[in-house]
């Protein structure tokens, strides 16, 4: 029975975690005794791959939850070069979102979460190029360092070495990394810089977590020779929560939400196969761990601290968690009187958590705002209580970061609330909260991380504490809490954020891009938003010389913190075309304040907060448009319509539902956003409609959907397969194959320099068959690869065209890509009137 309930454990809380990120876990007696149980494991894994969501959870929780050993996911990149499911951010931003669900992904599956400070630059064909763009010998040095930090037993890649060109270049290029390291790891004279913090460390042995998709099909794999690989059953069911291992997995995988990685659980028998590639071999029917002490054995001294774990595991009362806290506390001071050790600083760390959540111990700091500035005084809401019979004293209370004690010495009598206030000085030097690995300026392959103690973690953690001194059993024992900030939801109830540090002032430009098309002035609104209460000061732009703005500066007074204002100039264009940087300064008494605030806040992760430069790009271009009105019908989420207004078109966010003949009837164009035909169920039927609006005369544009749960097969009145061609090569050449066609001529000429410029990709999933009746516009490719000629496809249909393109306008418009204006102008533009002849291609 026993045995049973400690496998359920750590399942009972995933409801809540998935809802609300930043609540403290309450752990219950099952999850309590499951803890204690691992405390007895000293075995680790590491699982080495590229991108968040490309982490095996099956074989991740498995081995955390059934071998109960201590698991992480090291992945290279934060995935910003994905698209996103859930909104419009794209880059870094997407970046911040996917770290916070793998982080997420952790909490449900028992692993935890490493990163290289290698930047995810999107889609890459080979591993060549990818090691080229990330800067080799840093990563590798990210690996080496996750590895001699982690100590693992056991390193296992979720890709194969050895297939170049089979995958996304990121994933063989994280298992050739992750295999020449494993002799690289224990030799001082590698990167011994690193030695200063960690030591040299050798992995007992190394596997790639192969399967039948490495082999083309579950056929070829079961008559695959399989003498060179382990297998393991990690079809585990947990009665007394009714599901399996399996199930489990797909609840962590499901936590990647910005990638449409909702996944459903499966139940049996289900093996795991790893194929052996360095150090020593598992023997014939052995196991992951053989021939390596797990045990409390392996640590010099440690033999009783295994002995009386082992006691405290089988006297373990459900019904009294708090009656093995005595047997706890000694464990504690036995792991701690131990000299300096790996196992022993990580289980003492986990023995406290351990103690605390037998005893119901619940210890609290409450900030009475969610966001303040540097060199702030907040009074805190202090609570603290136990909740068990054990007695215990609450000796003192410390606030990081500026180390100030409160002596307390005061009883934590059973099930007696204790509510105190207790001042907390925030230092004038406090770092603002930030992701750690976007303070500094990246690269377009990696990120510059300047503390190297920080290199690698999933996020940093939070300046603002406190810490309880608490005796119990007359050992005194630190718990540290970091500061909170939490209300009351009509709805949802008891809400948690983090205290977040903030700018004095931040300001937004209005629009991240401005495009003058001629040289008459434009009015351009930067957003002020007060940082904390009584802001006065002054806002003003730095533009180039070429540029003049009216007034030189413009005055704010904001009373109240949080409070928004936006403030207007008027800036006039230089006669001839340039494209600037514009910034935007606050200035309060003598300091400068240059930093726009992003929050990114979505119920499945903990709220963030990104702090870039205050900036916006200005264009002074040579742009013709027409009049047309655009009807906008949104997919997975982009920022076109807003870069389409920017050009000068009156643009209306088009809901499935207002899909009708009469509201069509006021539009002269209806564009879909990216992956509209993989998320929007209703368009299936929408689309004779929106056939019927071309067959009038109007313009339809299709941006890119995926291969992937088509709402439809009929994406165009005529034949067409959307595939998984791509170029991933901004500066790859662009040949036209229709050079007289109107849309590479008006009301725009479009030349080759028209692609200069691009960002992460020209495009992607572009069809690889259609009909005839398509006009293929462009052709390219990257290097060694067949030419692509349906990046642009343009068919007449009855008195209207449609139009189809996988050039990726969502990435390169919000980024003020001029090519890109100019190309999506003329696609708009394109008339009945200028039907032509397709060129023989073969398809």
């Amino acid at each position: 029975m026993q045995q049973s309930i400690v496998k359920t454990a750590f399942l009972l809380l995933l409801s809540t975690t998935l809802a609300f990120a930043q609540k403290p876990t309450k752990p219950n007696s099952v999850e309590i005794y499951n803890q204690i149980q691992k405390l007895n494991f000293l075995g680790s894994v590491l699982y080495v791959a590229a991108h968040p969501d490309d982490e095996n959870t099956r074989l991740i929780s498995y081995l955390a939850n059934e071998t109960k050993a201590r698991t992480a996911y090291l992945s290279l990149t934060r995935g910003d070069g994905g698209q996103n499911l859930i909104g419009a951010q794209l880059r870094e931003l997407l970046g911040v979102i996917r770290t916070q669900e793998l982080i997420e992904a952790r909490k449900i599956d028992g692993g935890e979460q490493l990163f290289s400070r290698a930047n995810d630059f999107g889609f890459s064909k080979n591993p060549t190029e990818t090691l080229a763009i990330w800067d080799k010998e840093k990563v590798l040095a990210d690996v080496i360092w996750a590895i001699r930090k982690f100590q693992p037993d056991v390193i296992i890649n979720r890709f194969d070495h050895r297939s170049p060109g089979t995958t996304h270049g990121h994933h063989t290029a994280s298992a050739m990394l992750s295999v020449e390291s494993f002799n690289l790891t224990n030799n001082p004279s590698v990167y011994p810089e690193q030695l200063k913090y960690v030591q040299p460390w050798q992995a007992k042995r190394q596997f790639f977590n192969t399967s039948w998709w490495f082999y083309g099909s579950q056929e070829k794999f079961n008559a695959a020779d399989k003498t060179n690989l382990l297998a393991m059953q990690t079809g585990v069911y947990y009665p007394n929560l009714g599901k399996s291992n399996q199930e489990i997995a797909a609840l962590s995988r499901s936590s990647h939400q910005s990638q449409g990685f909702g996944s459903t659980g499966t139940r049996g028998e289900e093996k795991e196969y790893l194929e052996f590639l360095n150090g020593e071999r598992v023997p014939t029917n052995g196991s992951l761990f053989d021939g390596i002490d797990t045990s409390w054995n392996r640590v010099k001294g440690g033999k009783a601290i295994g002995e009386l774990l082992t006691s405290i595991s089988k006297e373990f009362n459900h019904n009294n968690p708090a009656a093995s806290i005595p047997k706890l506390v000694k464990a504690y001071q036995m792991m701690l009187q131990l000299d300096e050790n790996h196992w022993s600083k990580q289980k003492a760390a986990e023995t406290k958590k351990i103690i605390a959540a037998c005893a119901g111990l619940y210890l609290e700091a409450v900030a009475p705002t969610q966001e303040t500035t540097p060199g702030s005084s907040l009074k805190l809401k202090i609570e603290a209580i136990n909740r068990s019979a054990i007695p215990m004293v609450l000796k003192s209370v410390t606030t990081l970061p500026n180390q100030i004690s409160t002596v307390q010495n005061t009883p934590l009598q059973s099930n007696k609330l204790l509510n105190f206030a207790l001042d907390l000085q925030l230092p004038e030097t406090i770092a603002y909260t930030q992701p750690y690995w976007l303070a500094e300026e990246a690269t377009v392959g990696m990120y510059n991380v300047s503390n190297p103690t920080e290199i690698g973690l999933p996020e940093k953690e939070r300046d603002a504490k406190v810490v309880f001194t608490v005796s119990i059993e007359g050992v005194e024992i630190p718990f540290e809490r970091t500061v909170v900030y939490k209300y009351n939801d009509d709805v949802k109830g008891e809400m948690y954020n983090f205290l977040d540090i903030v700018p004095e002032a931040t300001s937004t430009f209005t629009e991240k891009v401005l495009l003058f098309t001629n040289e008459k002035s434009k009015t351009v609104g930067v957003k002020v938003k007060a940082g904390k209460d009584a802001v006065k000061g002054i806002v003003q732009l730095e533009l180039g010389k070429d540029w003049k703005i009216n007034p030189a500066f413009i005055e704010v007074d904001l009373d109240k913190k949080g409070s928004e204002k936006t403030v207007y100039f008027t800036v006039i264009p230089p006669k001839k075309n340039q494209e600037i940087v514009a910034k935007s300064i606050v200035v309060i008494g003598n300091k400068q304040f240059n930093k726009s605030q992003i929050t990114i806040d979505f119920n499945h992760i903990t709220k963030q907060q990104v702090l870039k430069n205050a900036e916006a790009k200005f264009l002074r271009v040579d742009l013709k448009t027409n009049n047309e009105k655009i009807a906008y019908i949104m997919g997975a989420g982009d920022e076109v319509p807003a870069s389409l207004e920017q050009m000068g078109y009156q643009v209306t966010i088009l809901k499935p539902e207002e899909i009708t003949p009469e509201h069509l009837a006021t539009f002269d164009v209806v564009m879909t956003g990216v992956r509209a035909y993989n998320t929007v169920q209703a368009l299936a039927n929408k689309q004779a409609l929106l056939f019927e609006f071309v067959k009038e005369g109007k313009t339809m544009i299709v941006q890119y959907n995926t291969t992937d749960d088509l709402v439809t097969p009929n994406l165009a009145p005529y034949p067409l397969k959307v595939s998984r061609d791509r170029v991933t090569e901004e500066a790859a050449e662009v040949r036209f194959l229709a050079p007289n066609h109107p849309i590479l001529n008006y009301p725009n000429k479009i030349t080759a320099n028209d692609f200069k410029g691009w960002k992460q990709e020209q495009g992607l999933y572009y069809p690889n068959t259609f009909d005839p009746a398509f006009t293929p516009i462009l052709s390219t490719n990257d290097k060694g690869e067949t030419p692509k000629n349906g990046a642009l496809l343009v068919a007449p249909y009855g008195k209207g065209n449609y139009i189809y393109t996988g050039l990726s306008f969502f990435r390169e418009l919000p980024e003020g890509v001029l090519g890109a204006f100019k190309l999506m102008a003329n696609t708009i533009s394109v008339k009945s009137e200028t039907k032509m002849p397709a060129p023989k291609i073969n398809n």
